[in-house]
């Protein structure tokens, strides 16, 4: 929405409009800090268009005033740079002037609580400041003043903040926000977000993560932000802490993984950041999203010169790109334009030094074929004059193509200059062809993963139904005996209680039992130590493969017995499992699970070979649970041994849809058992008959803790059936990705007249992004209710649907609610209306709302019979408000 220049009524505690866009900044000072003469500096040059006020500090550009308390009015936004002591008194005093929003650019150890305490909410401490560039605020350390643009900075570092700045005044690229969150402990990334995600001035946004306080806050609002515009962030030192993947490395590659499931792109230095950004923040609104279900890889080179044309070529090679294709029809047109045979105008697409002035003509009818995602014009330094000239045809072109981006690999230095400053006012320019062809690659980066964020998932649904009740008494009595490992077969039976197949096995209390246990499950075995102390039991001699008859069995018995005992005296043995050989002497494949945890975001679950080198295995894939059967597959395919499972050579194919099916019953144990810390599957034998769990081990979190998911689950316990007049059984629940393409064929079952009333617009259709929107939705913010019929041999069909958004940080909801023709006069509208009032008063809810149309007699009756009261929009005559107060 675009921002109305004065802000609405003033209305008691912190408001975000405060914070970023105020009417009136007042800057505590006390001179004798270094950031105080900067900070009154930039505020009174930033050119800001309301008051600036100074109390403890006199300044040219600032209004002084003795106290806060004397201040003509109460400011939106203060500026403390006050020593630590000081901080608290000047926040009270803020407080009881109305100013809840501040900015704290120095240190300030105990912030968090201050804030607690004062009602007084800042970004800090050592925040970089804010710069609002469109209206001329800079409340920042900045060494320049940012320009105007369509940027937006979140940065921790305020010497990431200088740096980037720099960069961006010399690339000619202006902000919309530079917002410094400092070490985090004030106002954090959620809440800048959700206001980016809104704010229709913030284009491309970036973002320097260090640390992030609230994950599943993060992750949501990270996710609407990626549904408008790019997100690309950065993290240093996220390859510190540790050499081993499942330690150190992992909370990397776990960061990439929440990132990419919000729909971010992650970047792994500065160079790349500032790639990124130069490509993103030059894009117009929808470019580069041609195709849906296409990569957005394929390339297209345009140079004037065979080398640094073929540079570019192997670079989009080697950063895994492709290189864009096209037949005569495209060819046929080049040759007429260039007086060239066709077999000469394919990609690369070298013109020769005396056609440079028609880079920018190929350039726009190479952007147009279908086949292509980008292109990269590259032009070589040329004698005597006319750069300039080919320079300004080039910028018009990538203004104007409607079809695939157009950057520019512009070459050279001291003559080259003056070409490049006239690109650089419009459109991405690099110096060099691999600088030019990262651009595009982080581009089709960019598109995979927020199309990967939105992407529509299949109607099928694994549906679980575990025994949580036994699950829990495996747990309760670890509990109970003072442990916090379980032993195999404990885990194994978690396992199977959530349906996962597991290689058959009894406990046996000594080699007898063992013996006994053998020939009941059938020669050959295998006979491993049963410990909660001893996860990697192959360490201490504890596993013995293909035992085939009672001899080998009693001599590996007693020699394990022997071995354990030397090595792990203090280990607590349960005796022995013995289990039924798994694979029959088939060629397979050994692969591992593991449920882990991250401090910064909680529960992880990766995939890859498996083993007993497993933890030295590269080639692992992460992501986050909940997941469903889609993105258990995409987790899979993201390791390059996923080929190997398709059958190559001497290893047989598999069923890659079993395997992922594993994934899910992992995720859904994360899901409703937060008491475990570690779980792993290792190794998960997948042949031809099937995939089957052969060993596992897993750790509860210490007594008293749980985790939290960085993505909110599906709450599947709000899901109750309910019995229409005309006694037919509908199923009541919380909608799901899964139900998108149900949705589309509810749509087209909805009358011309009820689309109108829903949607206030004559749709013929749902666009896909509105049933991303309208099915994939953050549970924390957001509740969707979907009335379906179950049919015998069909999908389930939809009947109603009822929906409440709630803004976040606010007590106050938005509701819709619709219902088929078919099912009209049946009490189904107000039986989900109810399910939503009650979700809302769960949530701490105070009040409802609802806009509708002044012609839709039947909606306004109907929510006047649930008590809203109804009264005419302030913005437009036609649309009337509901409320209703459920306090």
């Amino acid at each position: 929405m675009d921002l109305p220049l004065a802000l609405p009524r003033r209305q008691t505690g912190f408001r975000e409009a405060a914070l970023f866009h105020p009417r009136s900044v007042v800057l505590l000072a006390d001179p004798a800090l270094p950031e105080a003469a900067l900070l009154a500096a930039n505020l009174a040059a930033g050119g800001f268009q309301g008051q600036l006020h100074s109390v403890g500090l006199a300044a040219a550009g600032l209004t002084e005033a003795p106290s806060i308390a004397q201040l003509p009015e109460a400011p939106d936004l203060a500026v403390i740079c006050l020593p630590p002591g000081r901080q608290e008194q000047g926040m009270i005093d803020l407080a009881a002037r109305g100013c809840f929003a501040a900015i704290v650019p120095v240190a300030s150890p105990d912030l968090a609580a201050l804030s607690e305490r004062t009602g007084v909410r800042a970004l800090g401490a050592h925040s970089f400041g804010l710069c609002l560039p469109g209206i001329g605020l800079n409340a920042s350390l900045s060494h320049v003043t940012p320009k105007p643009g369509r940027l937006a900075l979140l940065t921790q570092s305020p010497s990431m903040a200088r740096t980037i700045i720099d960069w961006a005044a010399g690339e000619k690229l202006g902000f919309s926000h530079v917002i410094g969150l400092g070490t985090n402990h004030g106002l954090g990334f959620a809440l800048a977000l959700d206001w980016l995600a809104r704010d229709t001035r913030a284009g491309a946004v970036l973002l320097d993560l260090r640390r992030i306080k609230n994950r599943r806050m993060f992750i949501s609002a990270a996710r609407a932000t990626a549904r408008t515009r790019p997100v690309i962030a950065i993290r240093p030192g996220g390859h510190q802490g540790g050499s081993q993947m499942d330690r150190g490395a992992a909370a990397d590659a776990v960061m990439e993984a929440a990132l990419r499931r919000a729909g971010v792109l992650r970047v792994s230095g500065l160079e790349d950041l500032l790639s990124a950004a130069e490509t993103l923040a030059r894009l117009k609104p929808g470019q580069g999203q041609r195709e849906a279900g296409v990569a957005g890889d394929r390339i297209a080179i345009v140079a004037n010169g065979q080398g640094p044309a073929y540079l570019a070529a192997d670079a989009v090679l080697q950063g895994g790109g492709r290189l864009a294709d096209w037949d005569n029809s495209v060819r046929g047109p080049l040759a007429l334009m260039l007086d060239q045979p066709l077999a000469s105008l394919g990609n690369p697409l070298v013109l020769p030094p005396s056609q440079s002035h028609r880079l920018a003509e190929a350039a726009s009818l190479v952007a147009a074929v279908r086949g292509v995602d980008s292109v990269i014009v590259v032009h070589a330094p040329l004698p005597g004059s006319g750069a300039e000239a080919v320079a300004s045809g080039l910028a018009a072109a990538a203004k104007a193509t409607r079809g695939a981006p157009i950057l520019v690999g512009w070459l050279g230095e001291a003559g080259a200059a003056p070409a490049r400053r006239l690109l650089e006012g419009g459109i991405a320019v690099f110096a060099t062809p691999e600088a030019a062809v990262r651009g595009a690659l982080h581009l089709a980066a960019d598109r995979r993963n927020r199309a990967a964020a939105a992407e529509l998932p299949p109607r099928e649904v694994l549906e679980l139904a575990p025994d949580r009740e036994a699950v829990g008494r495996i747990l309760e009595q670890a509990r109970t005996d003072g442990r916090r490992g379980l032993n195999e077969l404990e885990v194994l039976q978690i396992l199977q209680a959530y349906g996962q197949p597991v290689v058959p096995g009894l406990q046996a209390a000594d080699s007898e039992a063992a013996v006994r246990a053998a020939m009941r499950l059938g020669f050959p075995v295998v006979l491993k130590i049963l410990s909660p102390d001893l996860p990697r039991k192959t360490e201490v001699g504890g596993v013995a493969l293909g035992l085939k008859d009672v001899a080998s069995l009693r001599a590996a018995a007693a020699q394990m017995l022997k071995q354990v005992h030397q090595l792990r005296p203090d280990a607590r043995l349960d005796g022995f499992l013995v289990q039924k050989l798994a694979g029959g002497g088939q060629r397979g494949h050994e692969l591992r699970f593991h449920l882990g945890d991250d401090p910064m975001f909680g529960p992880w679950i990766s995939y890859g070979r498996g083993g007993t080198a497993s933890d030295f295995e590269p080639d692992v894939a992460y992501d986050l649970p909940p997941l469903n059967r889609n993105l258990a597959l995409a987790l899979i395919r993201r390791t390059r041994g996923a080929r190997l499972l398709e059958g190559f050579r001497d290893h047989p194919a598999v069923d890659v849809a079993q395997i992922a099916d594993t994934a899910v019953r992992l995720s859904q144990i994360a899901v409703d058992f937060p008491m475990i810390e570690d779980l792993i599957i290792n190794p998960l034998w997948a042949d031809p008959q099937g995939v089957t769990a052969l060993d596992a081990s897993a750790v509860l979190r210490p007594s008293g803790t749980l985790a939290q998911l960085a993505i909110s689950p599906y709450p599947a316990e709000l899901a109750r059936p309910w019995t229409l007049r005309d006694g037919r059984s509908l199923l009541v629940r919380p909608i799901r990705p899964e139900d998108a393409a149900a949705h589309a064929e509810a749509f087209r079952s909805l009358t011309r007249e009820d689309v109108r009333w829903r949607f206030f617009n004559q749709l013929k259709e749902l666009p896909a992004a509105q049933i991303v929107r309208l099915t994939q939705i953050d549970y924390d913010r957001e509740m969707a209710f979907v009335a379906t019929e179950a049919r015998a041999g069909e999908p389930p069909r939809t009947a109603g649907v009822a929906r409440l958004i709630r803004e976040p940080g606010r007590l106050e909801g938005e509701f819709a609610v619709v219902t088929l023709p078919e099912w009209k006069g049946q009490g189904l509208g107000r039986h989900l209306m109810q399910r939503l009032m009650e979700w809302a008063r769960s949530q701490g809810l105070k009040t409802v709302t609802g806009q509708v149309l002044a012609d839709n007699r039947p909606m306004i009756a109907f929510v006047k019979a649930l008590g809203f009261t109804v009264t005419r929009s302030d913005a437009d005559d036609d649309v009337l408000e509901a409320r209703l107060s459920l306090v």
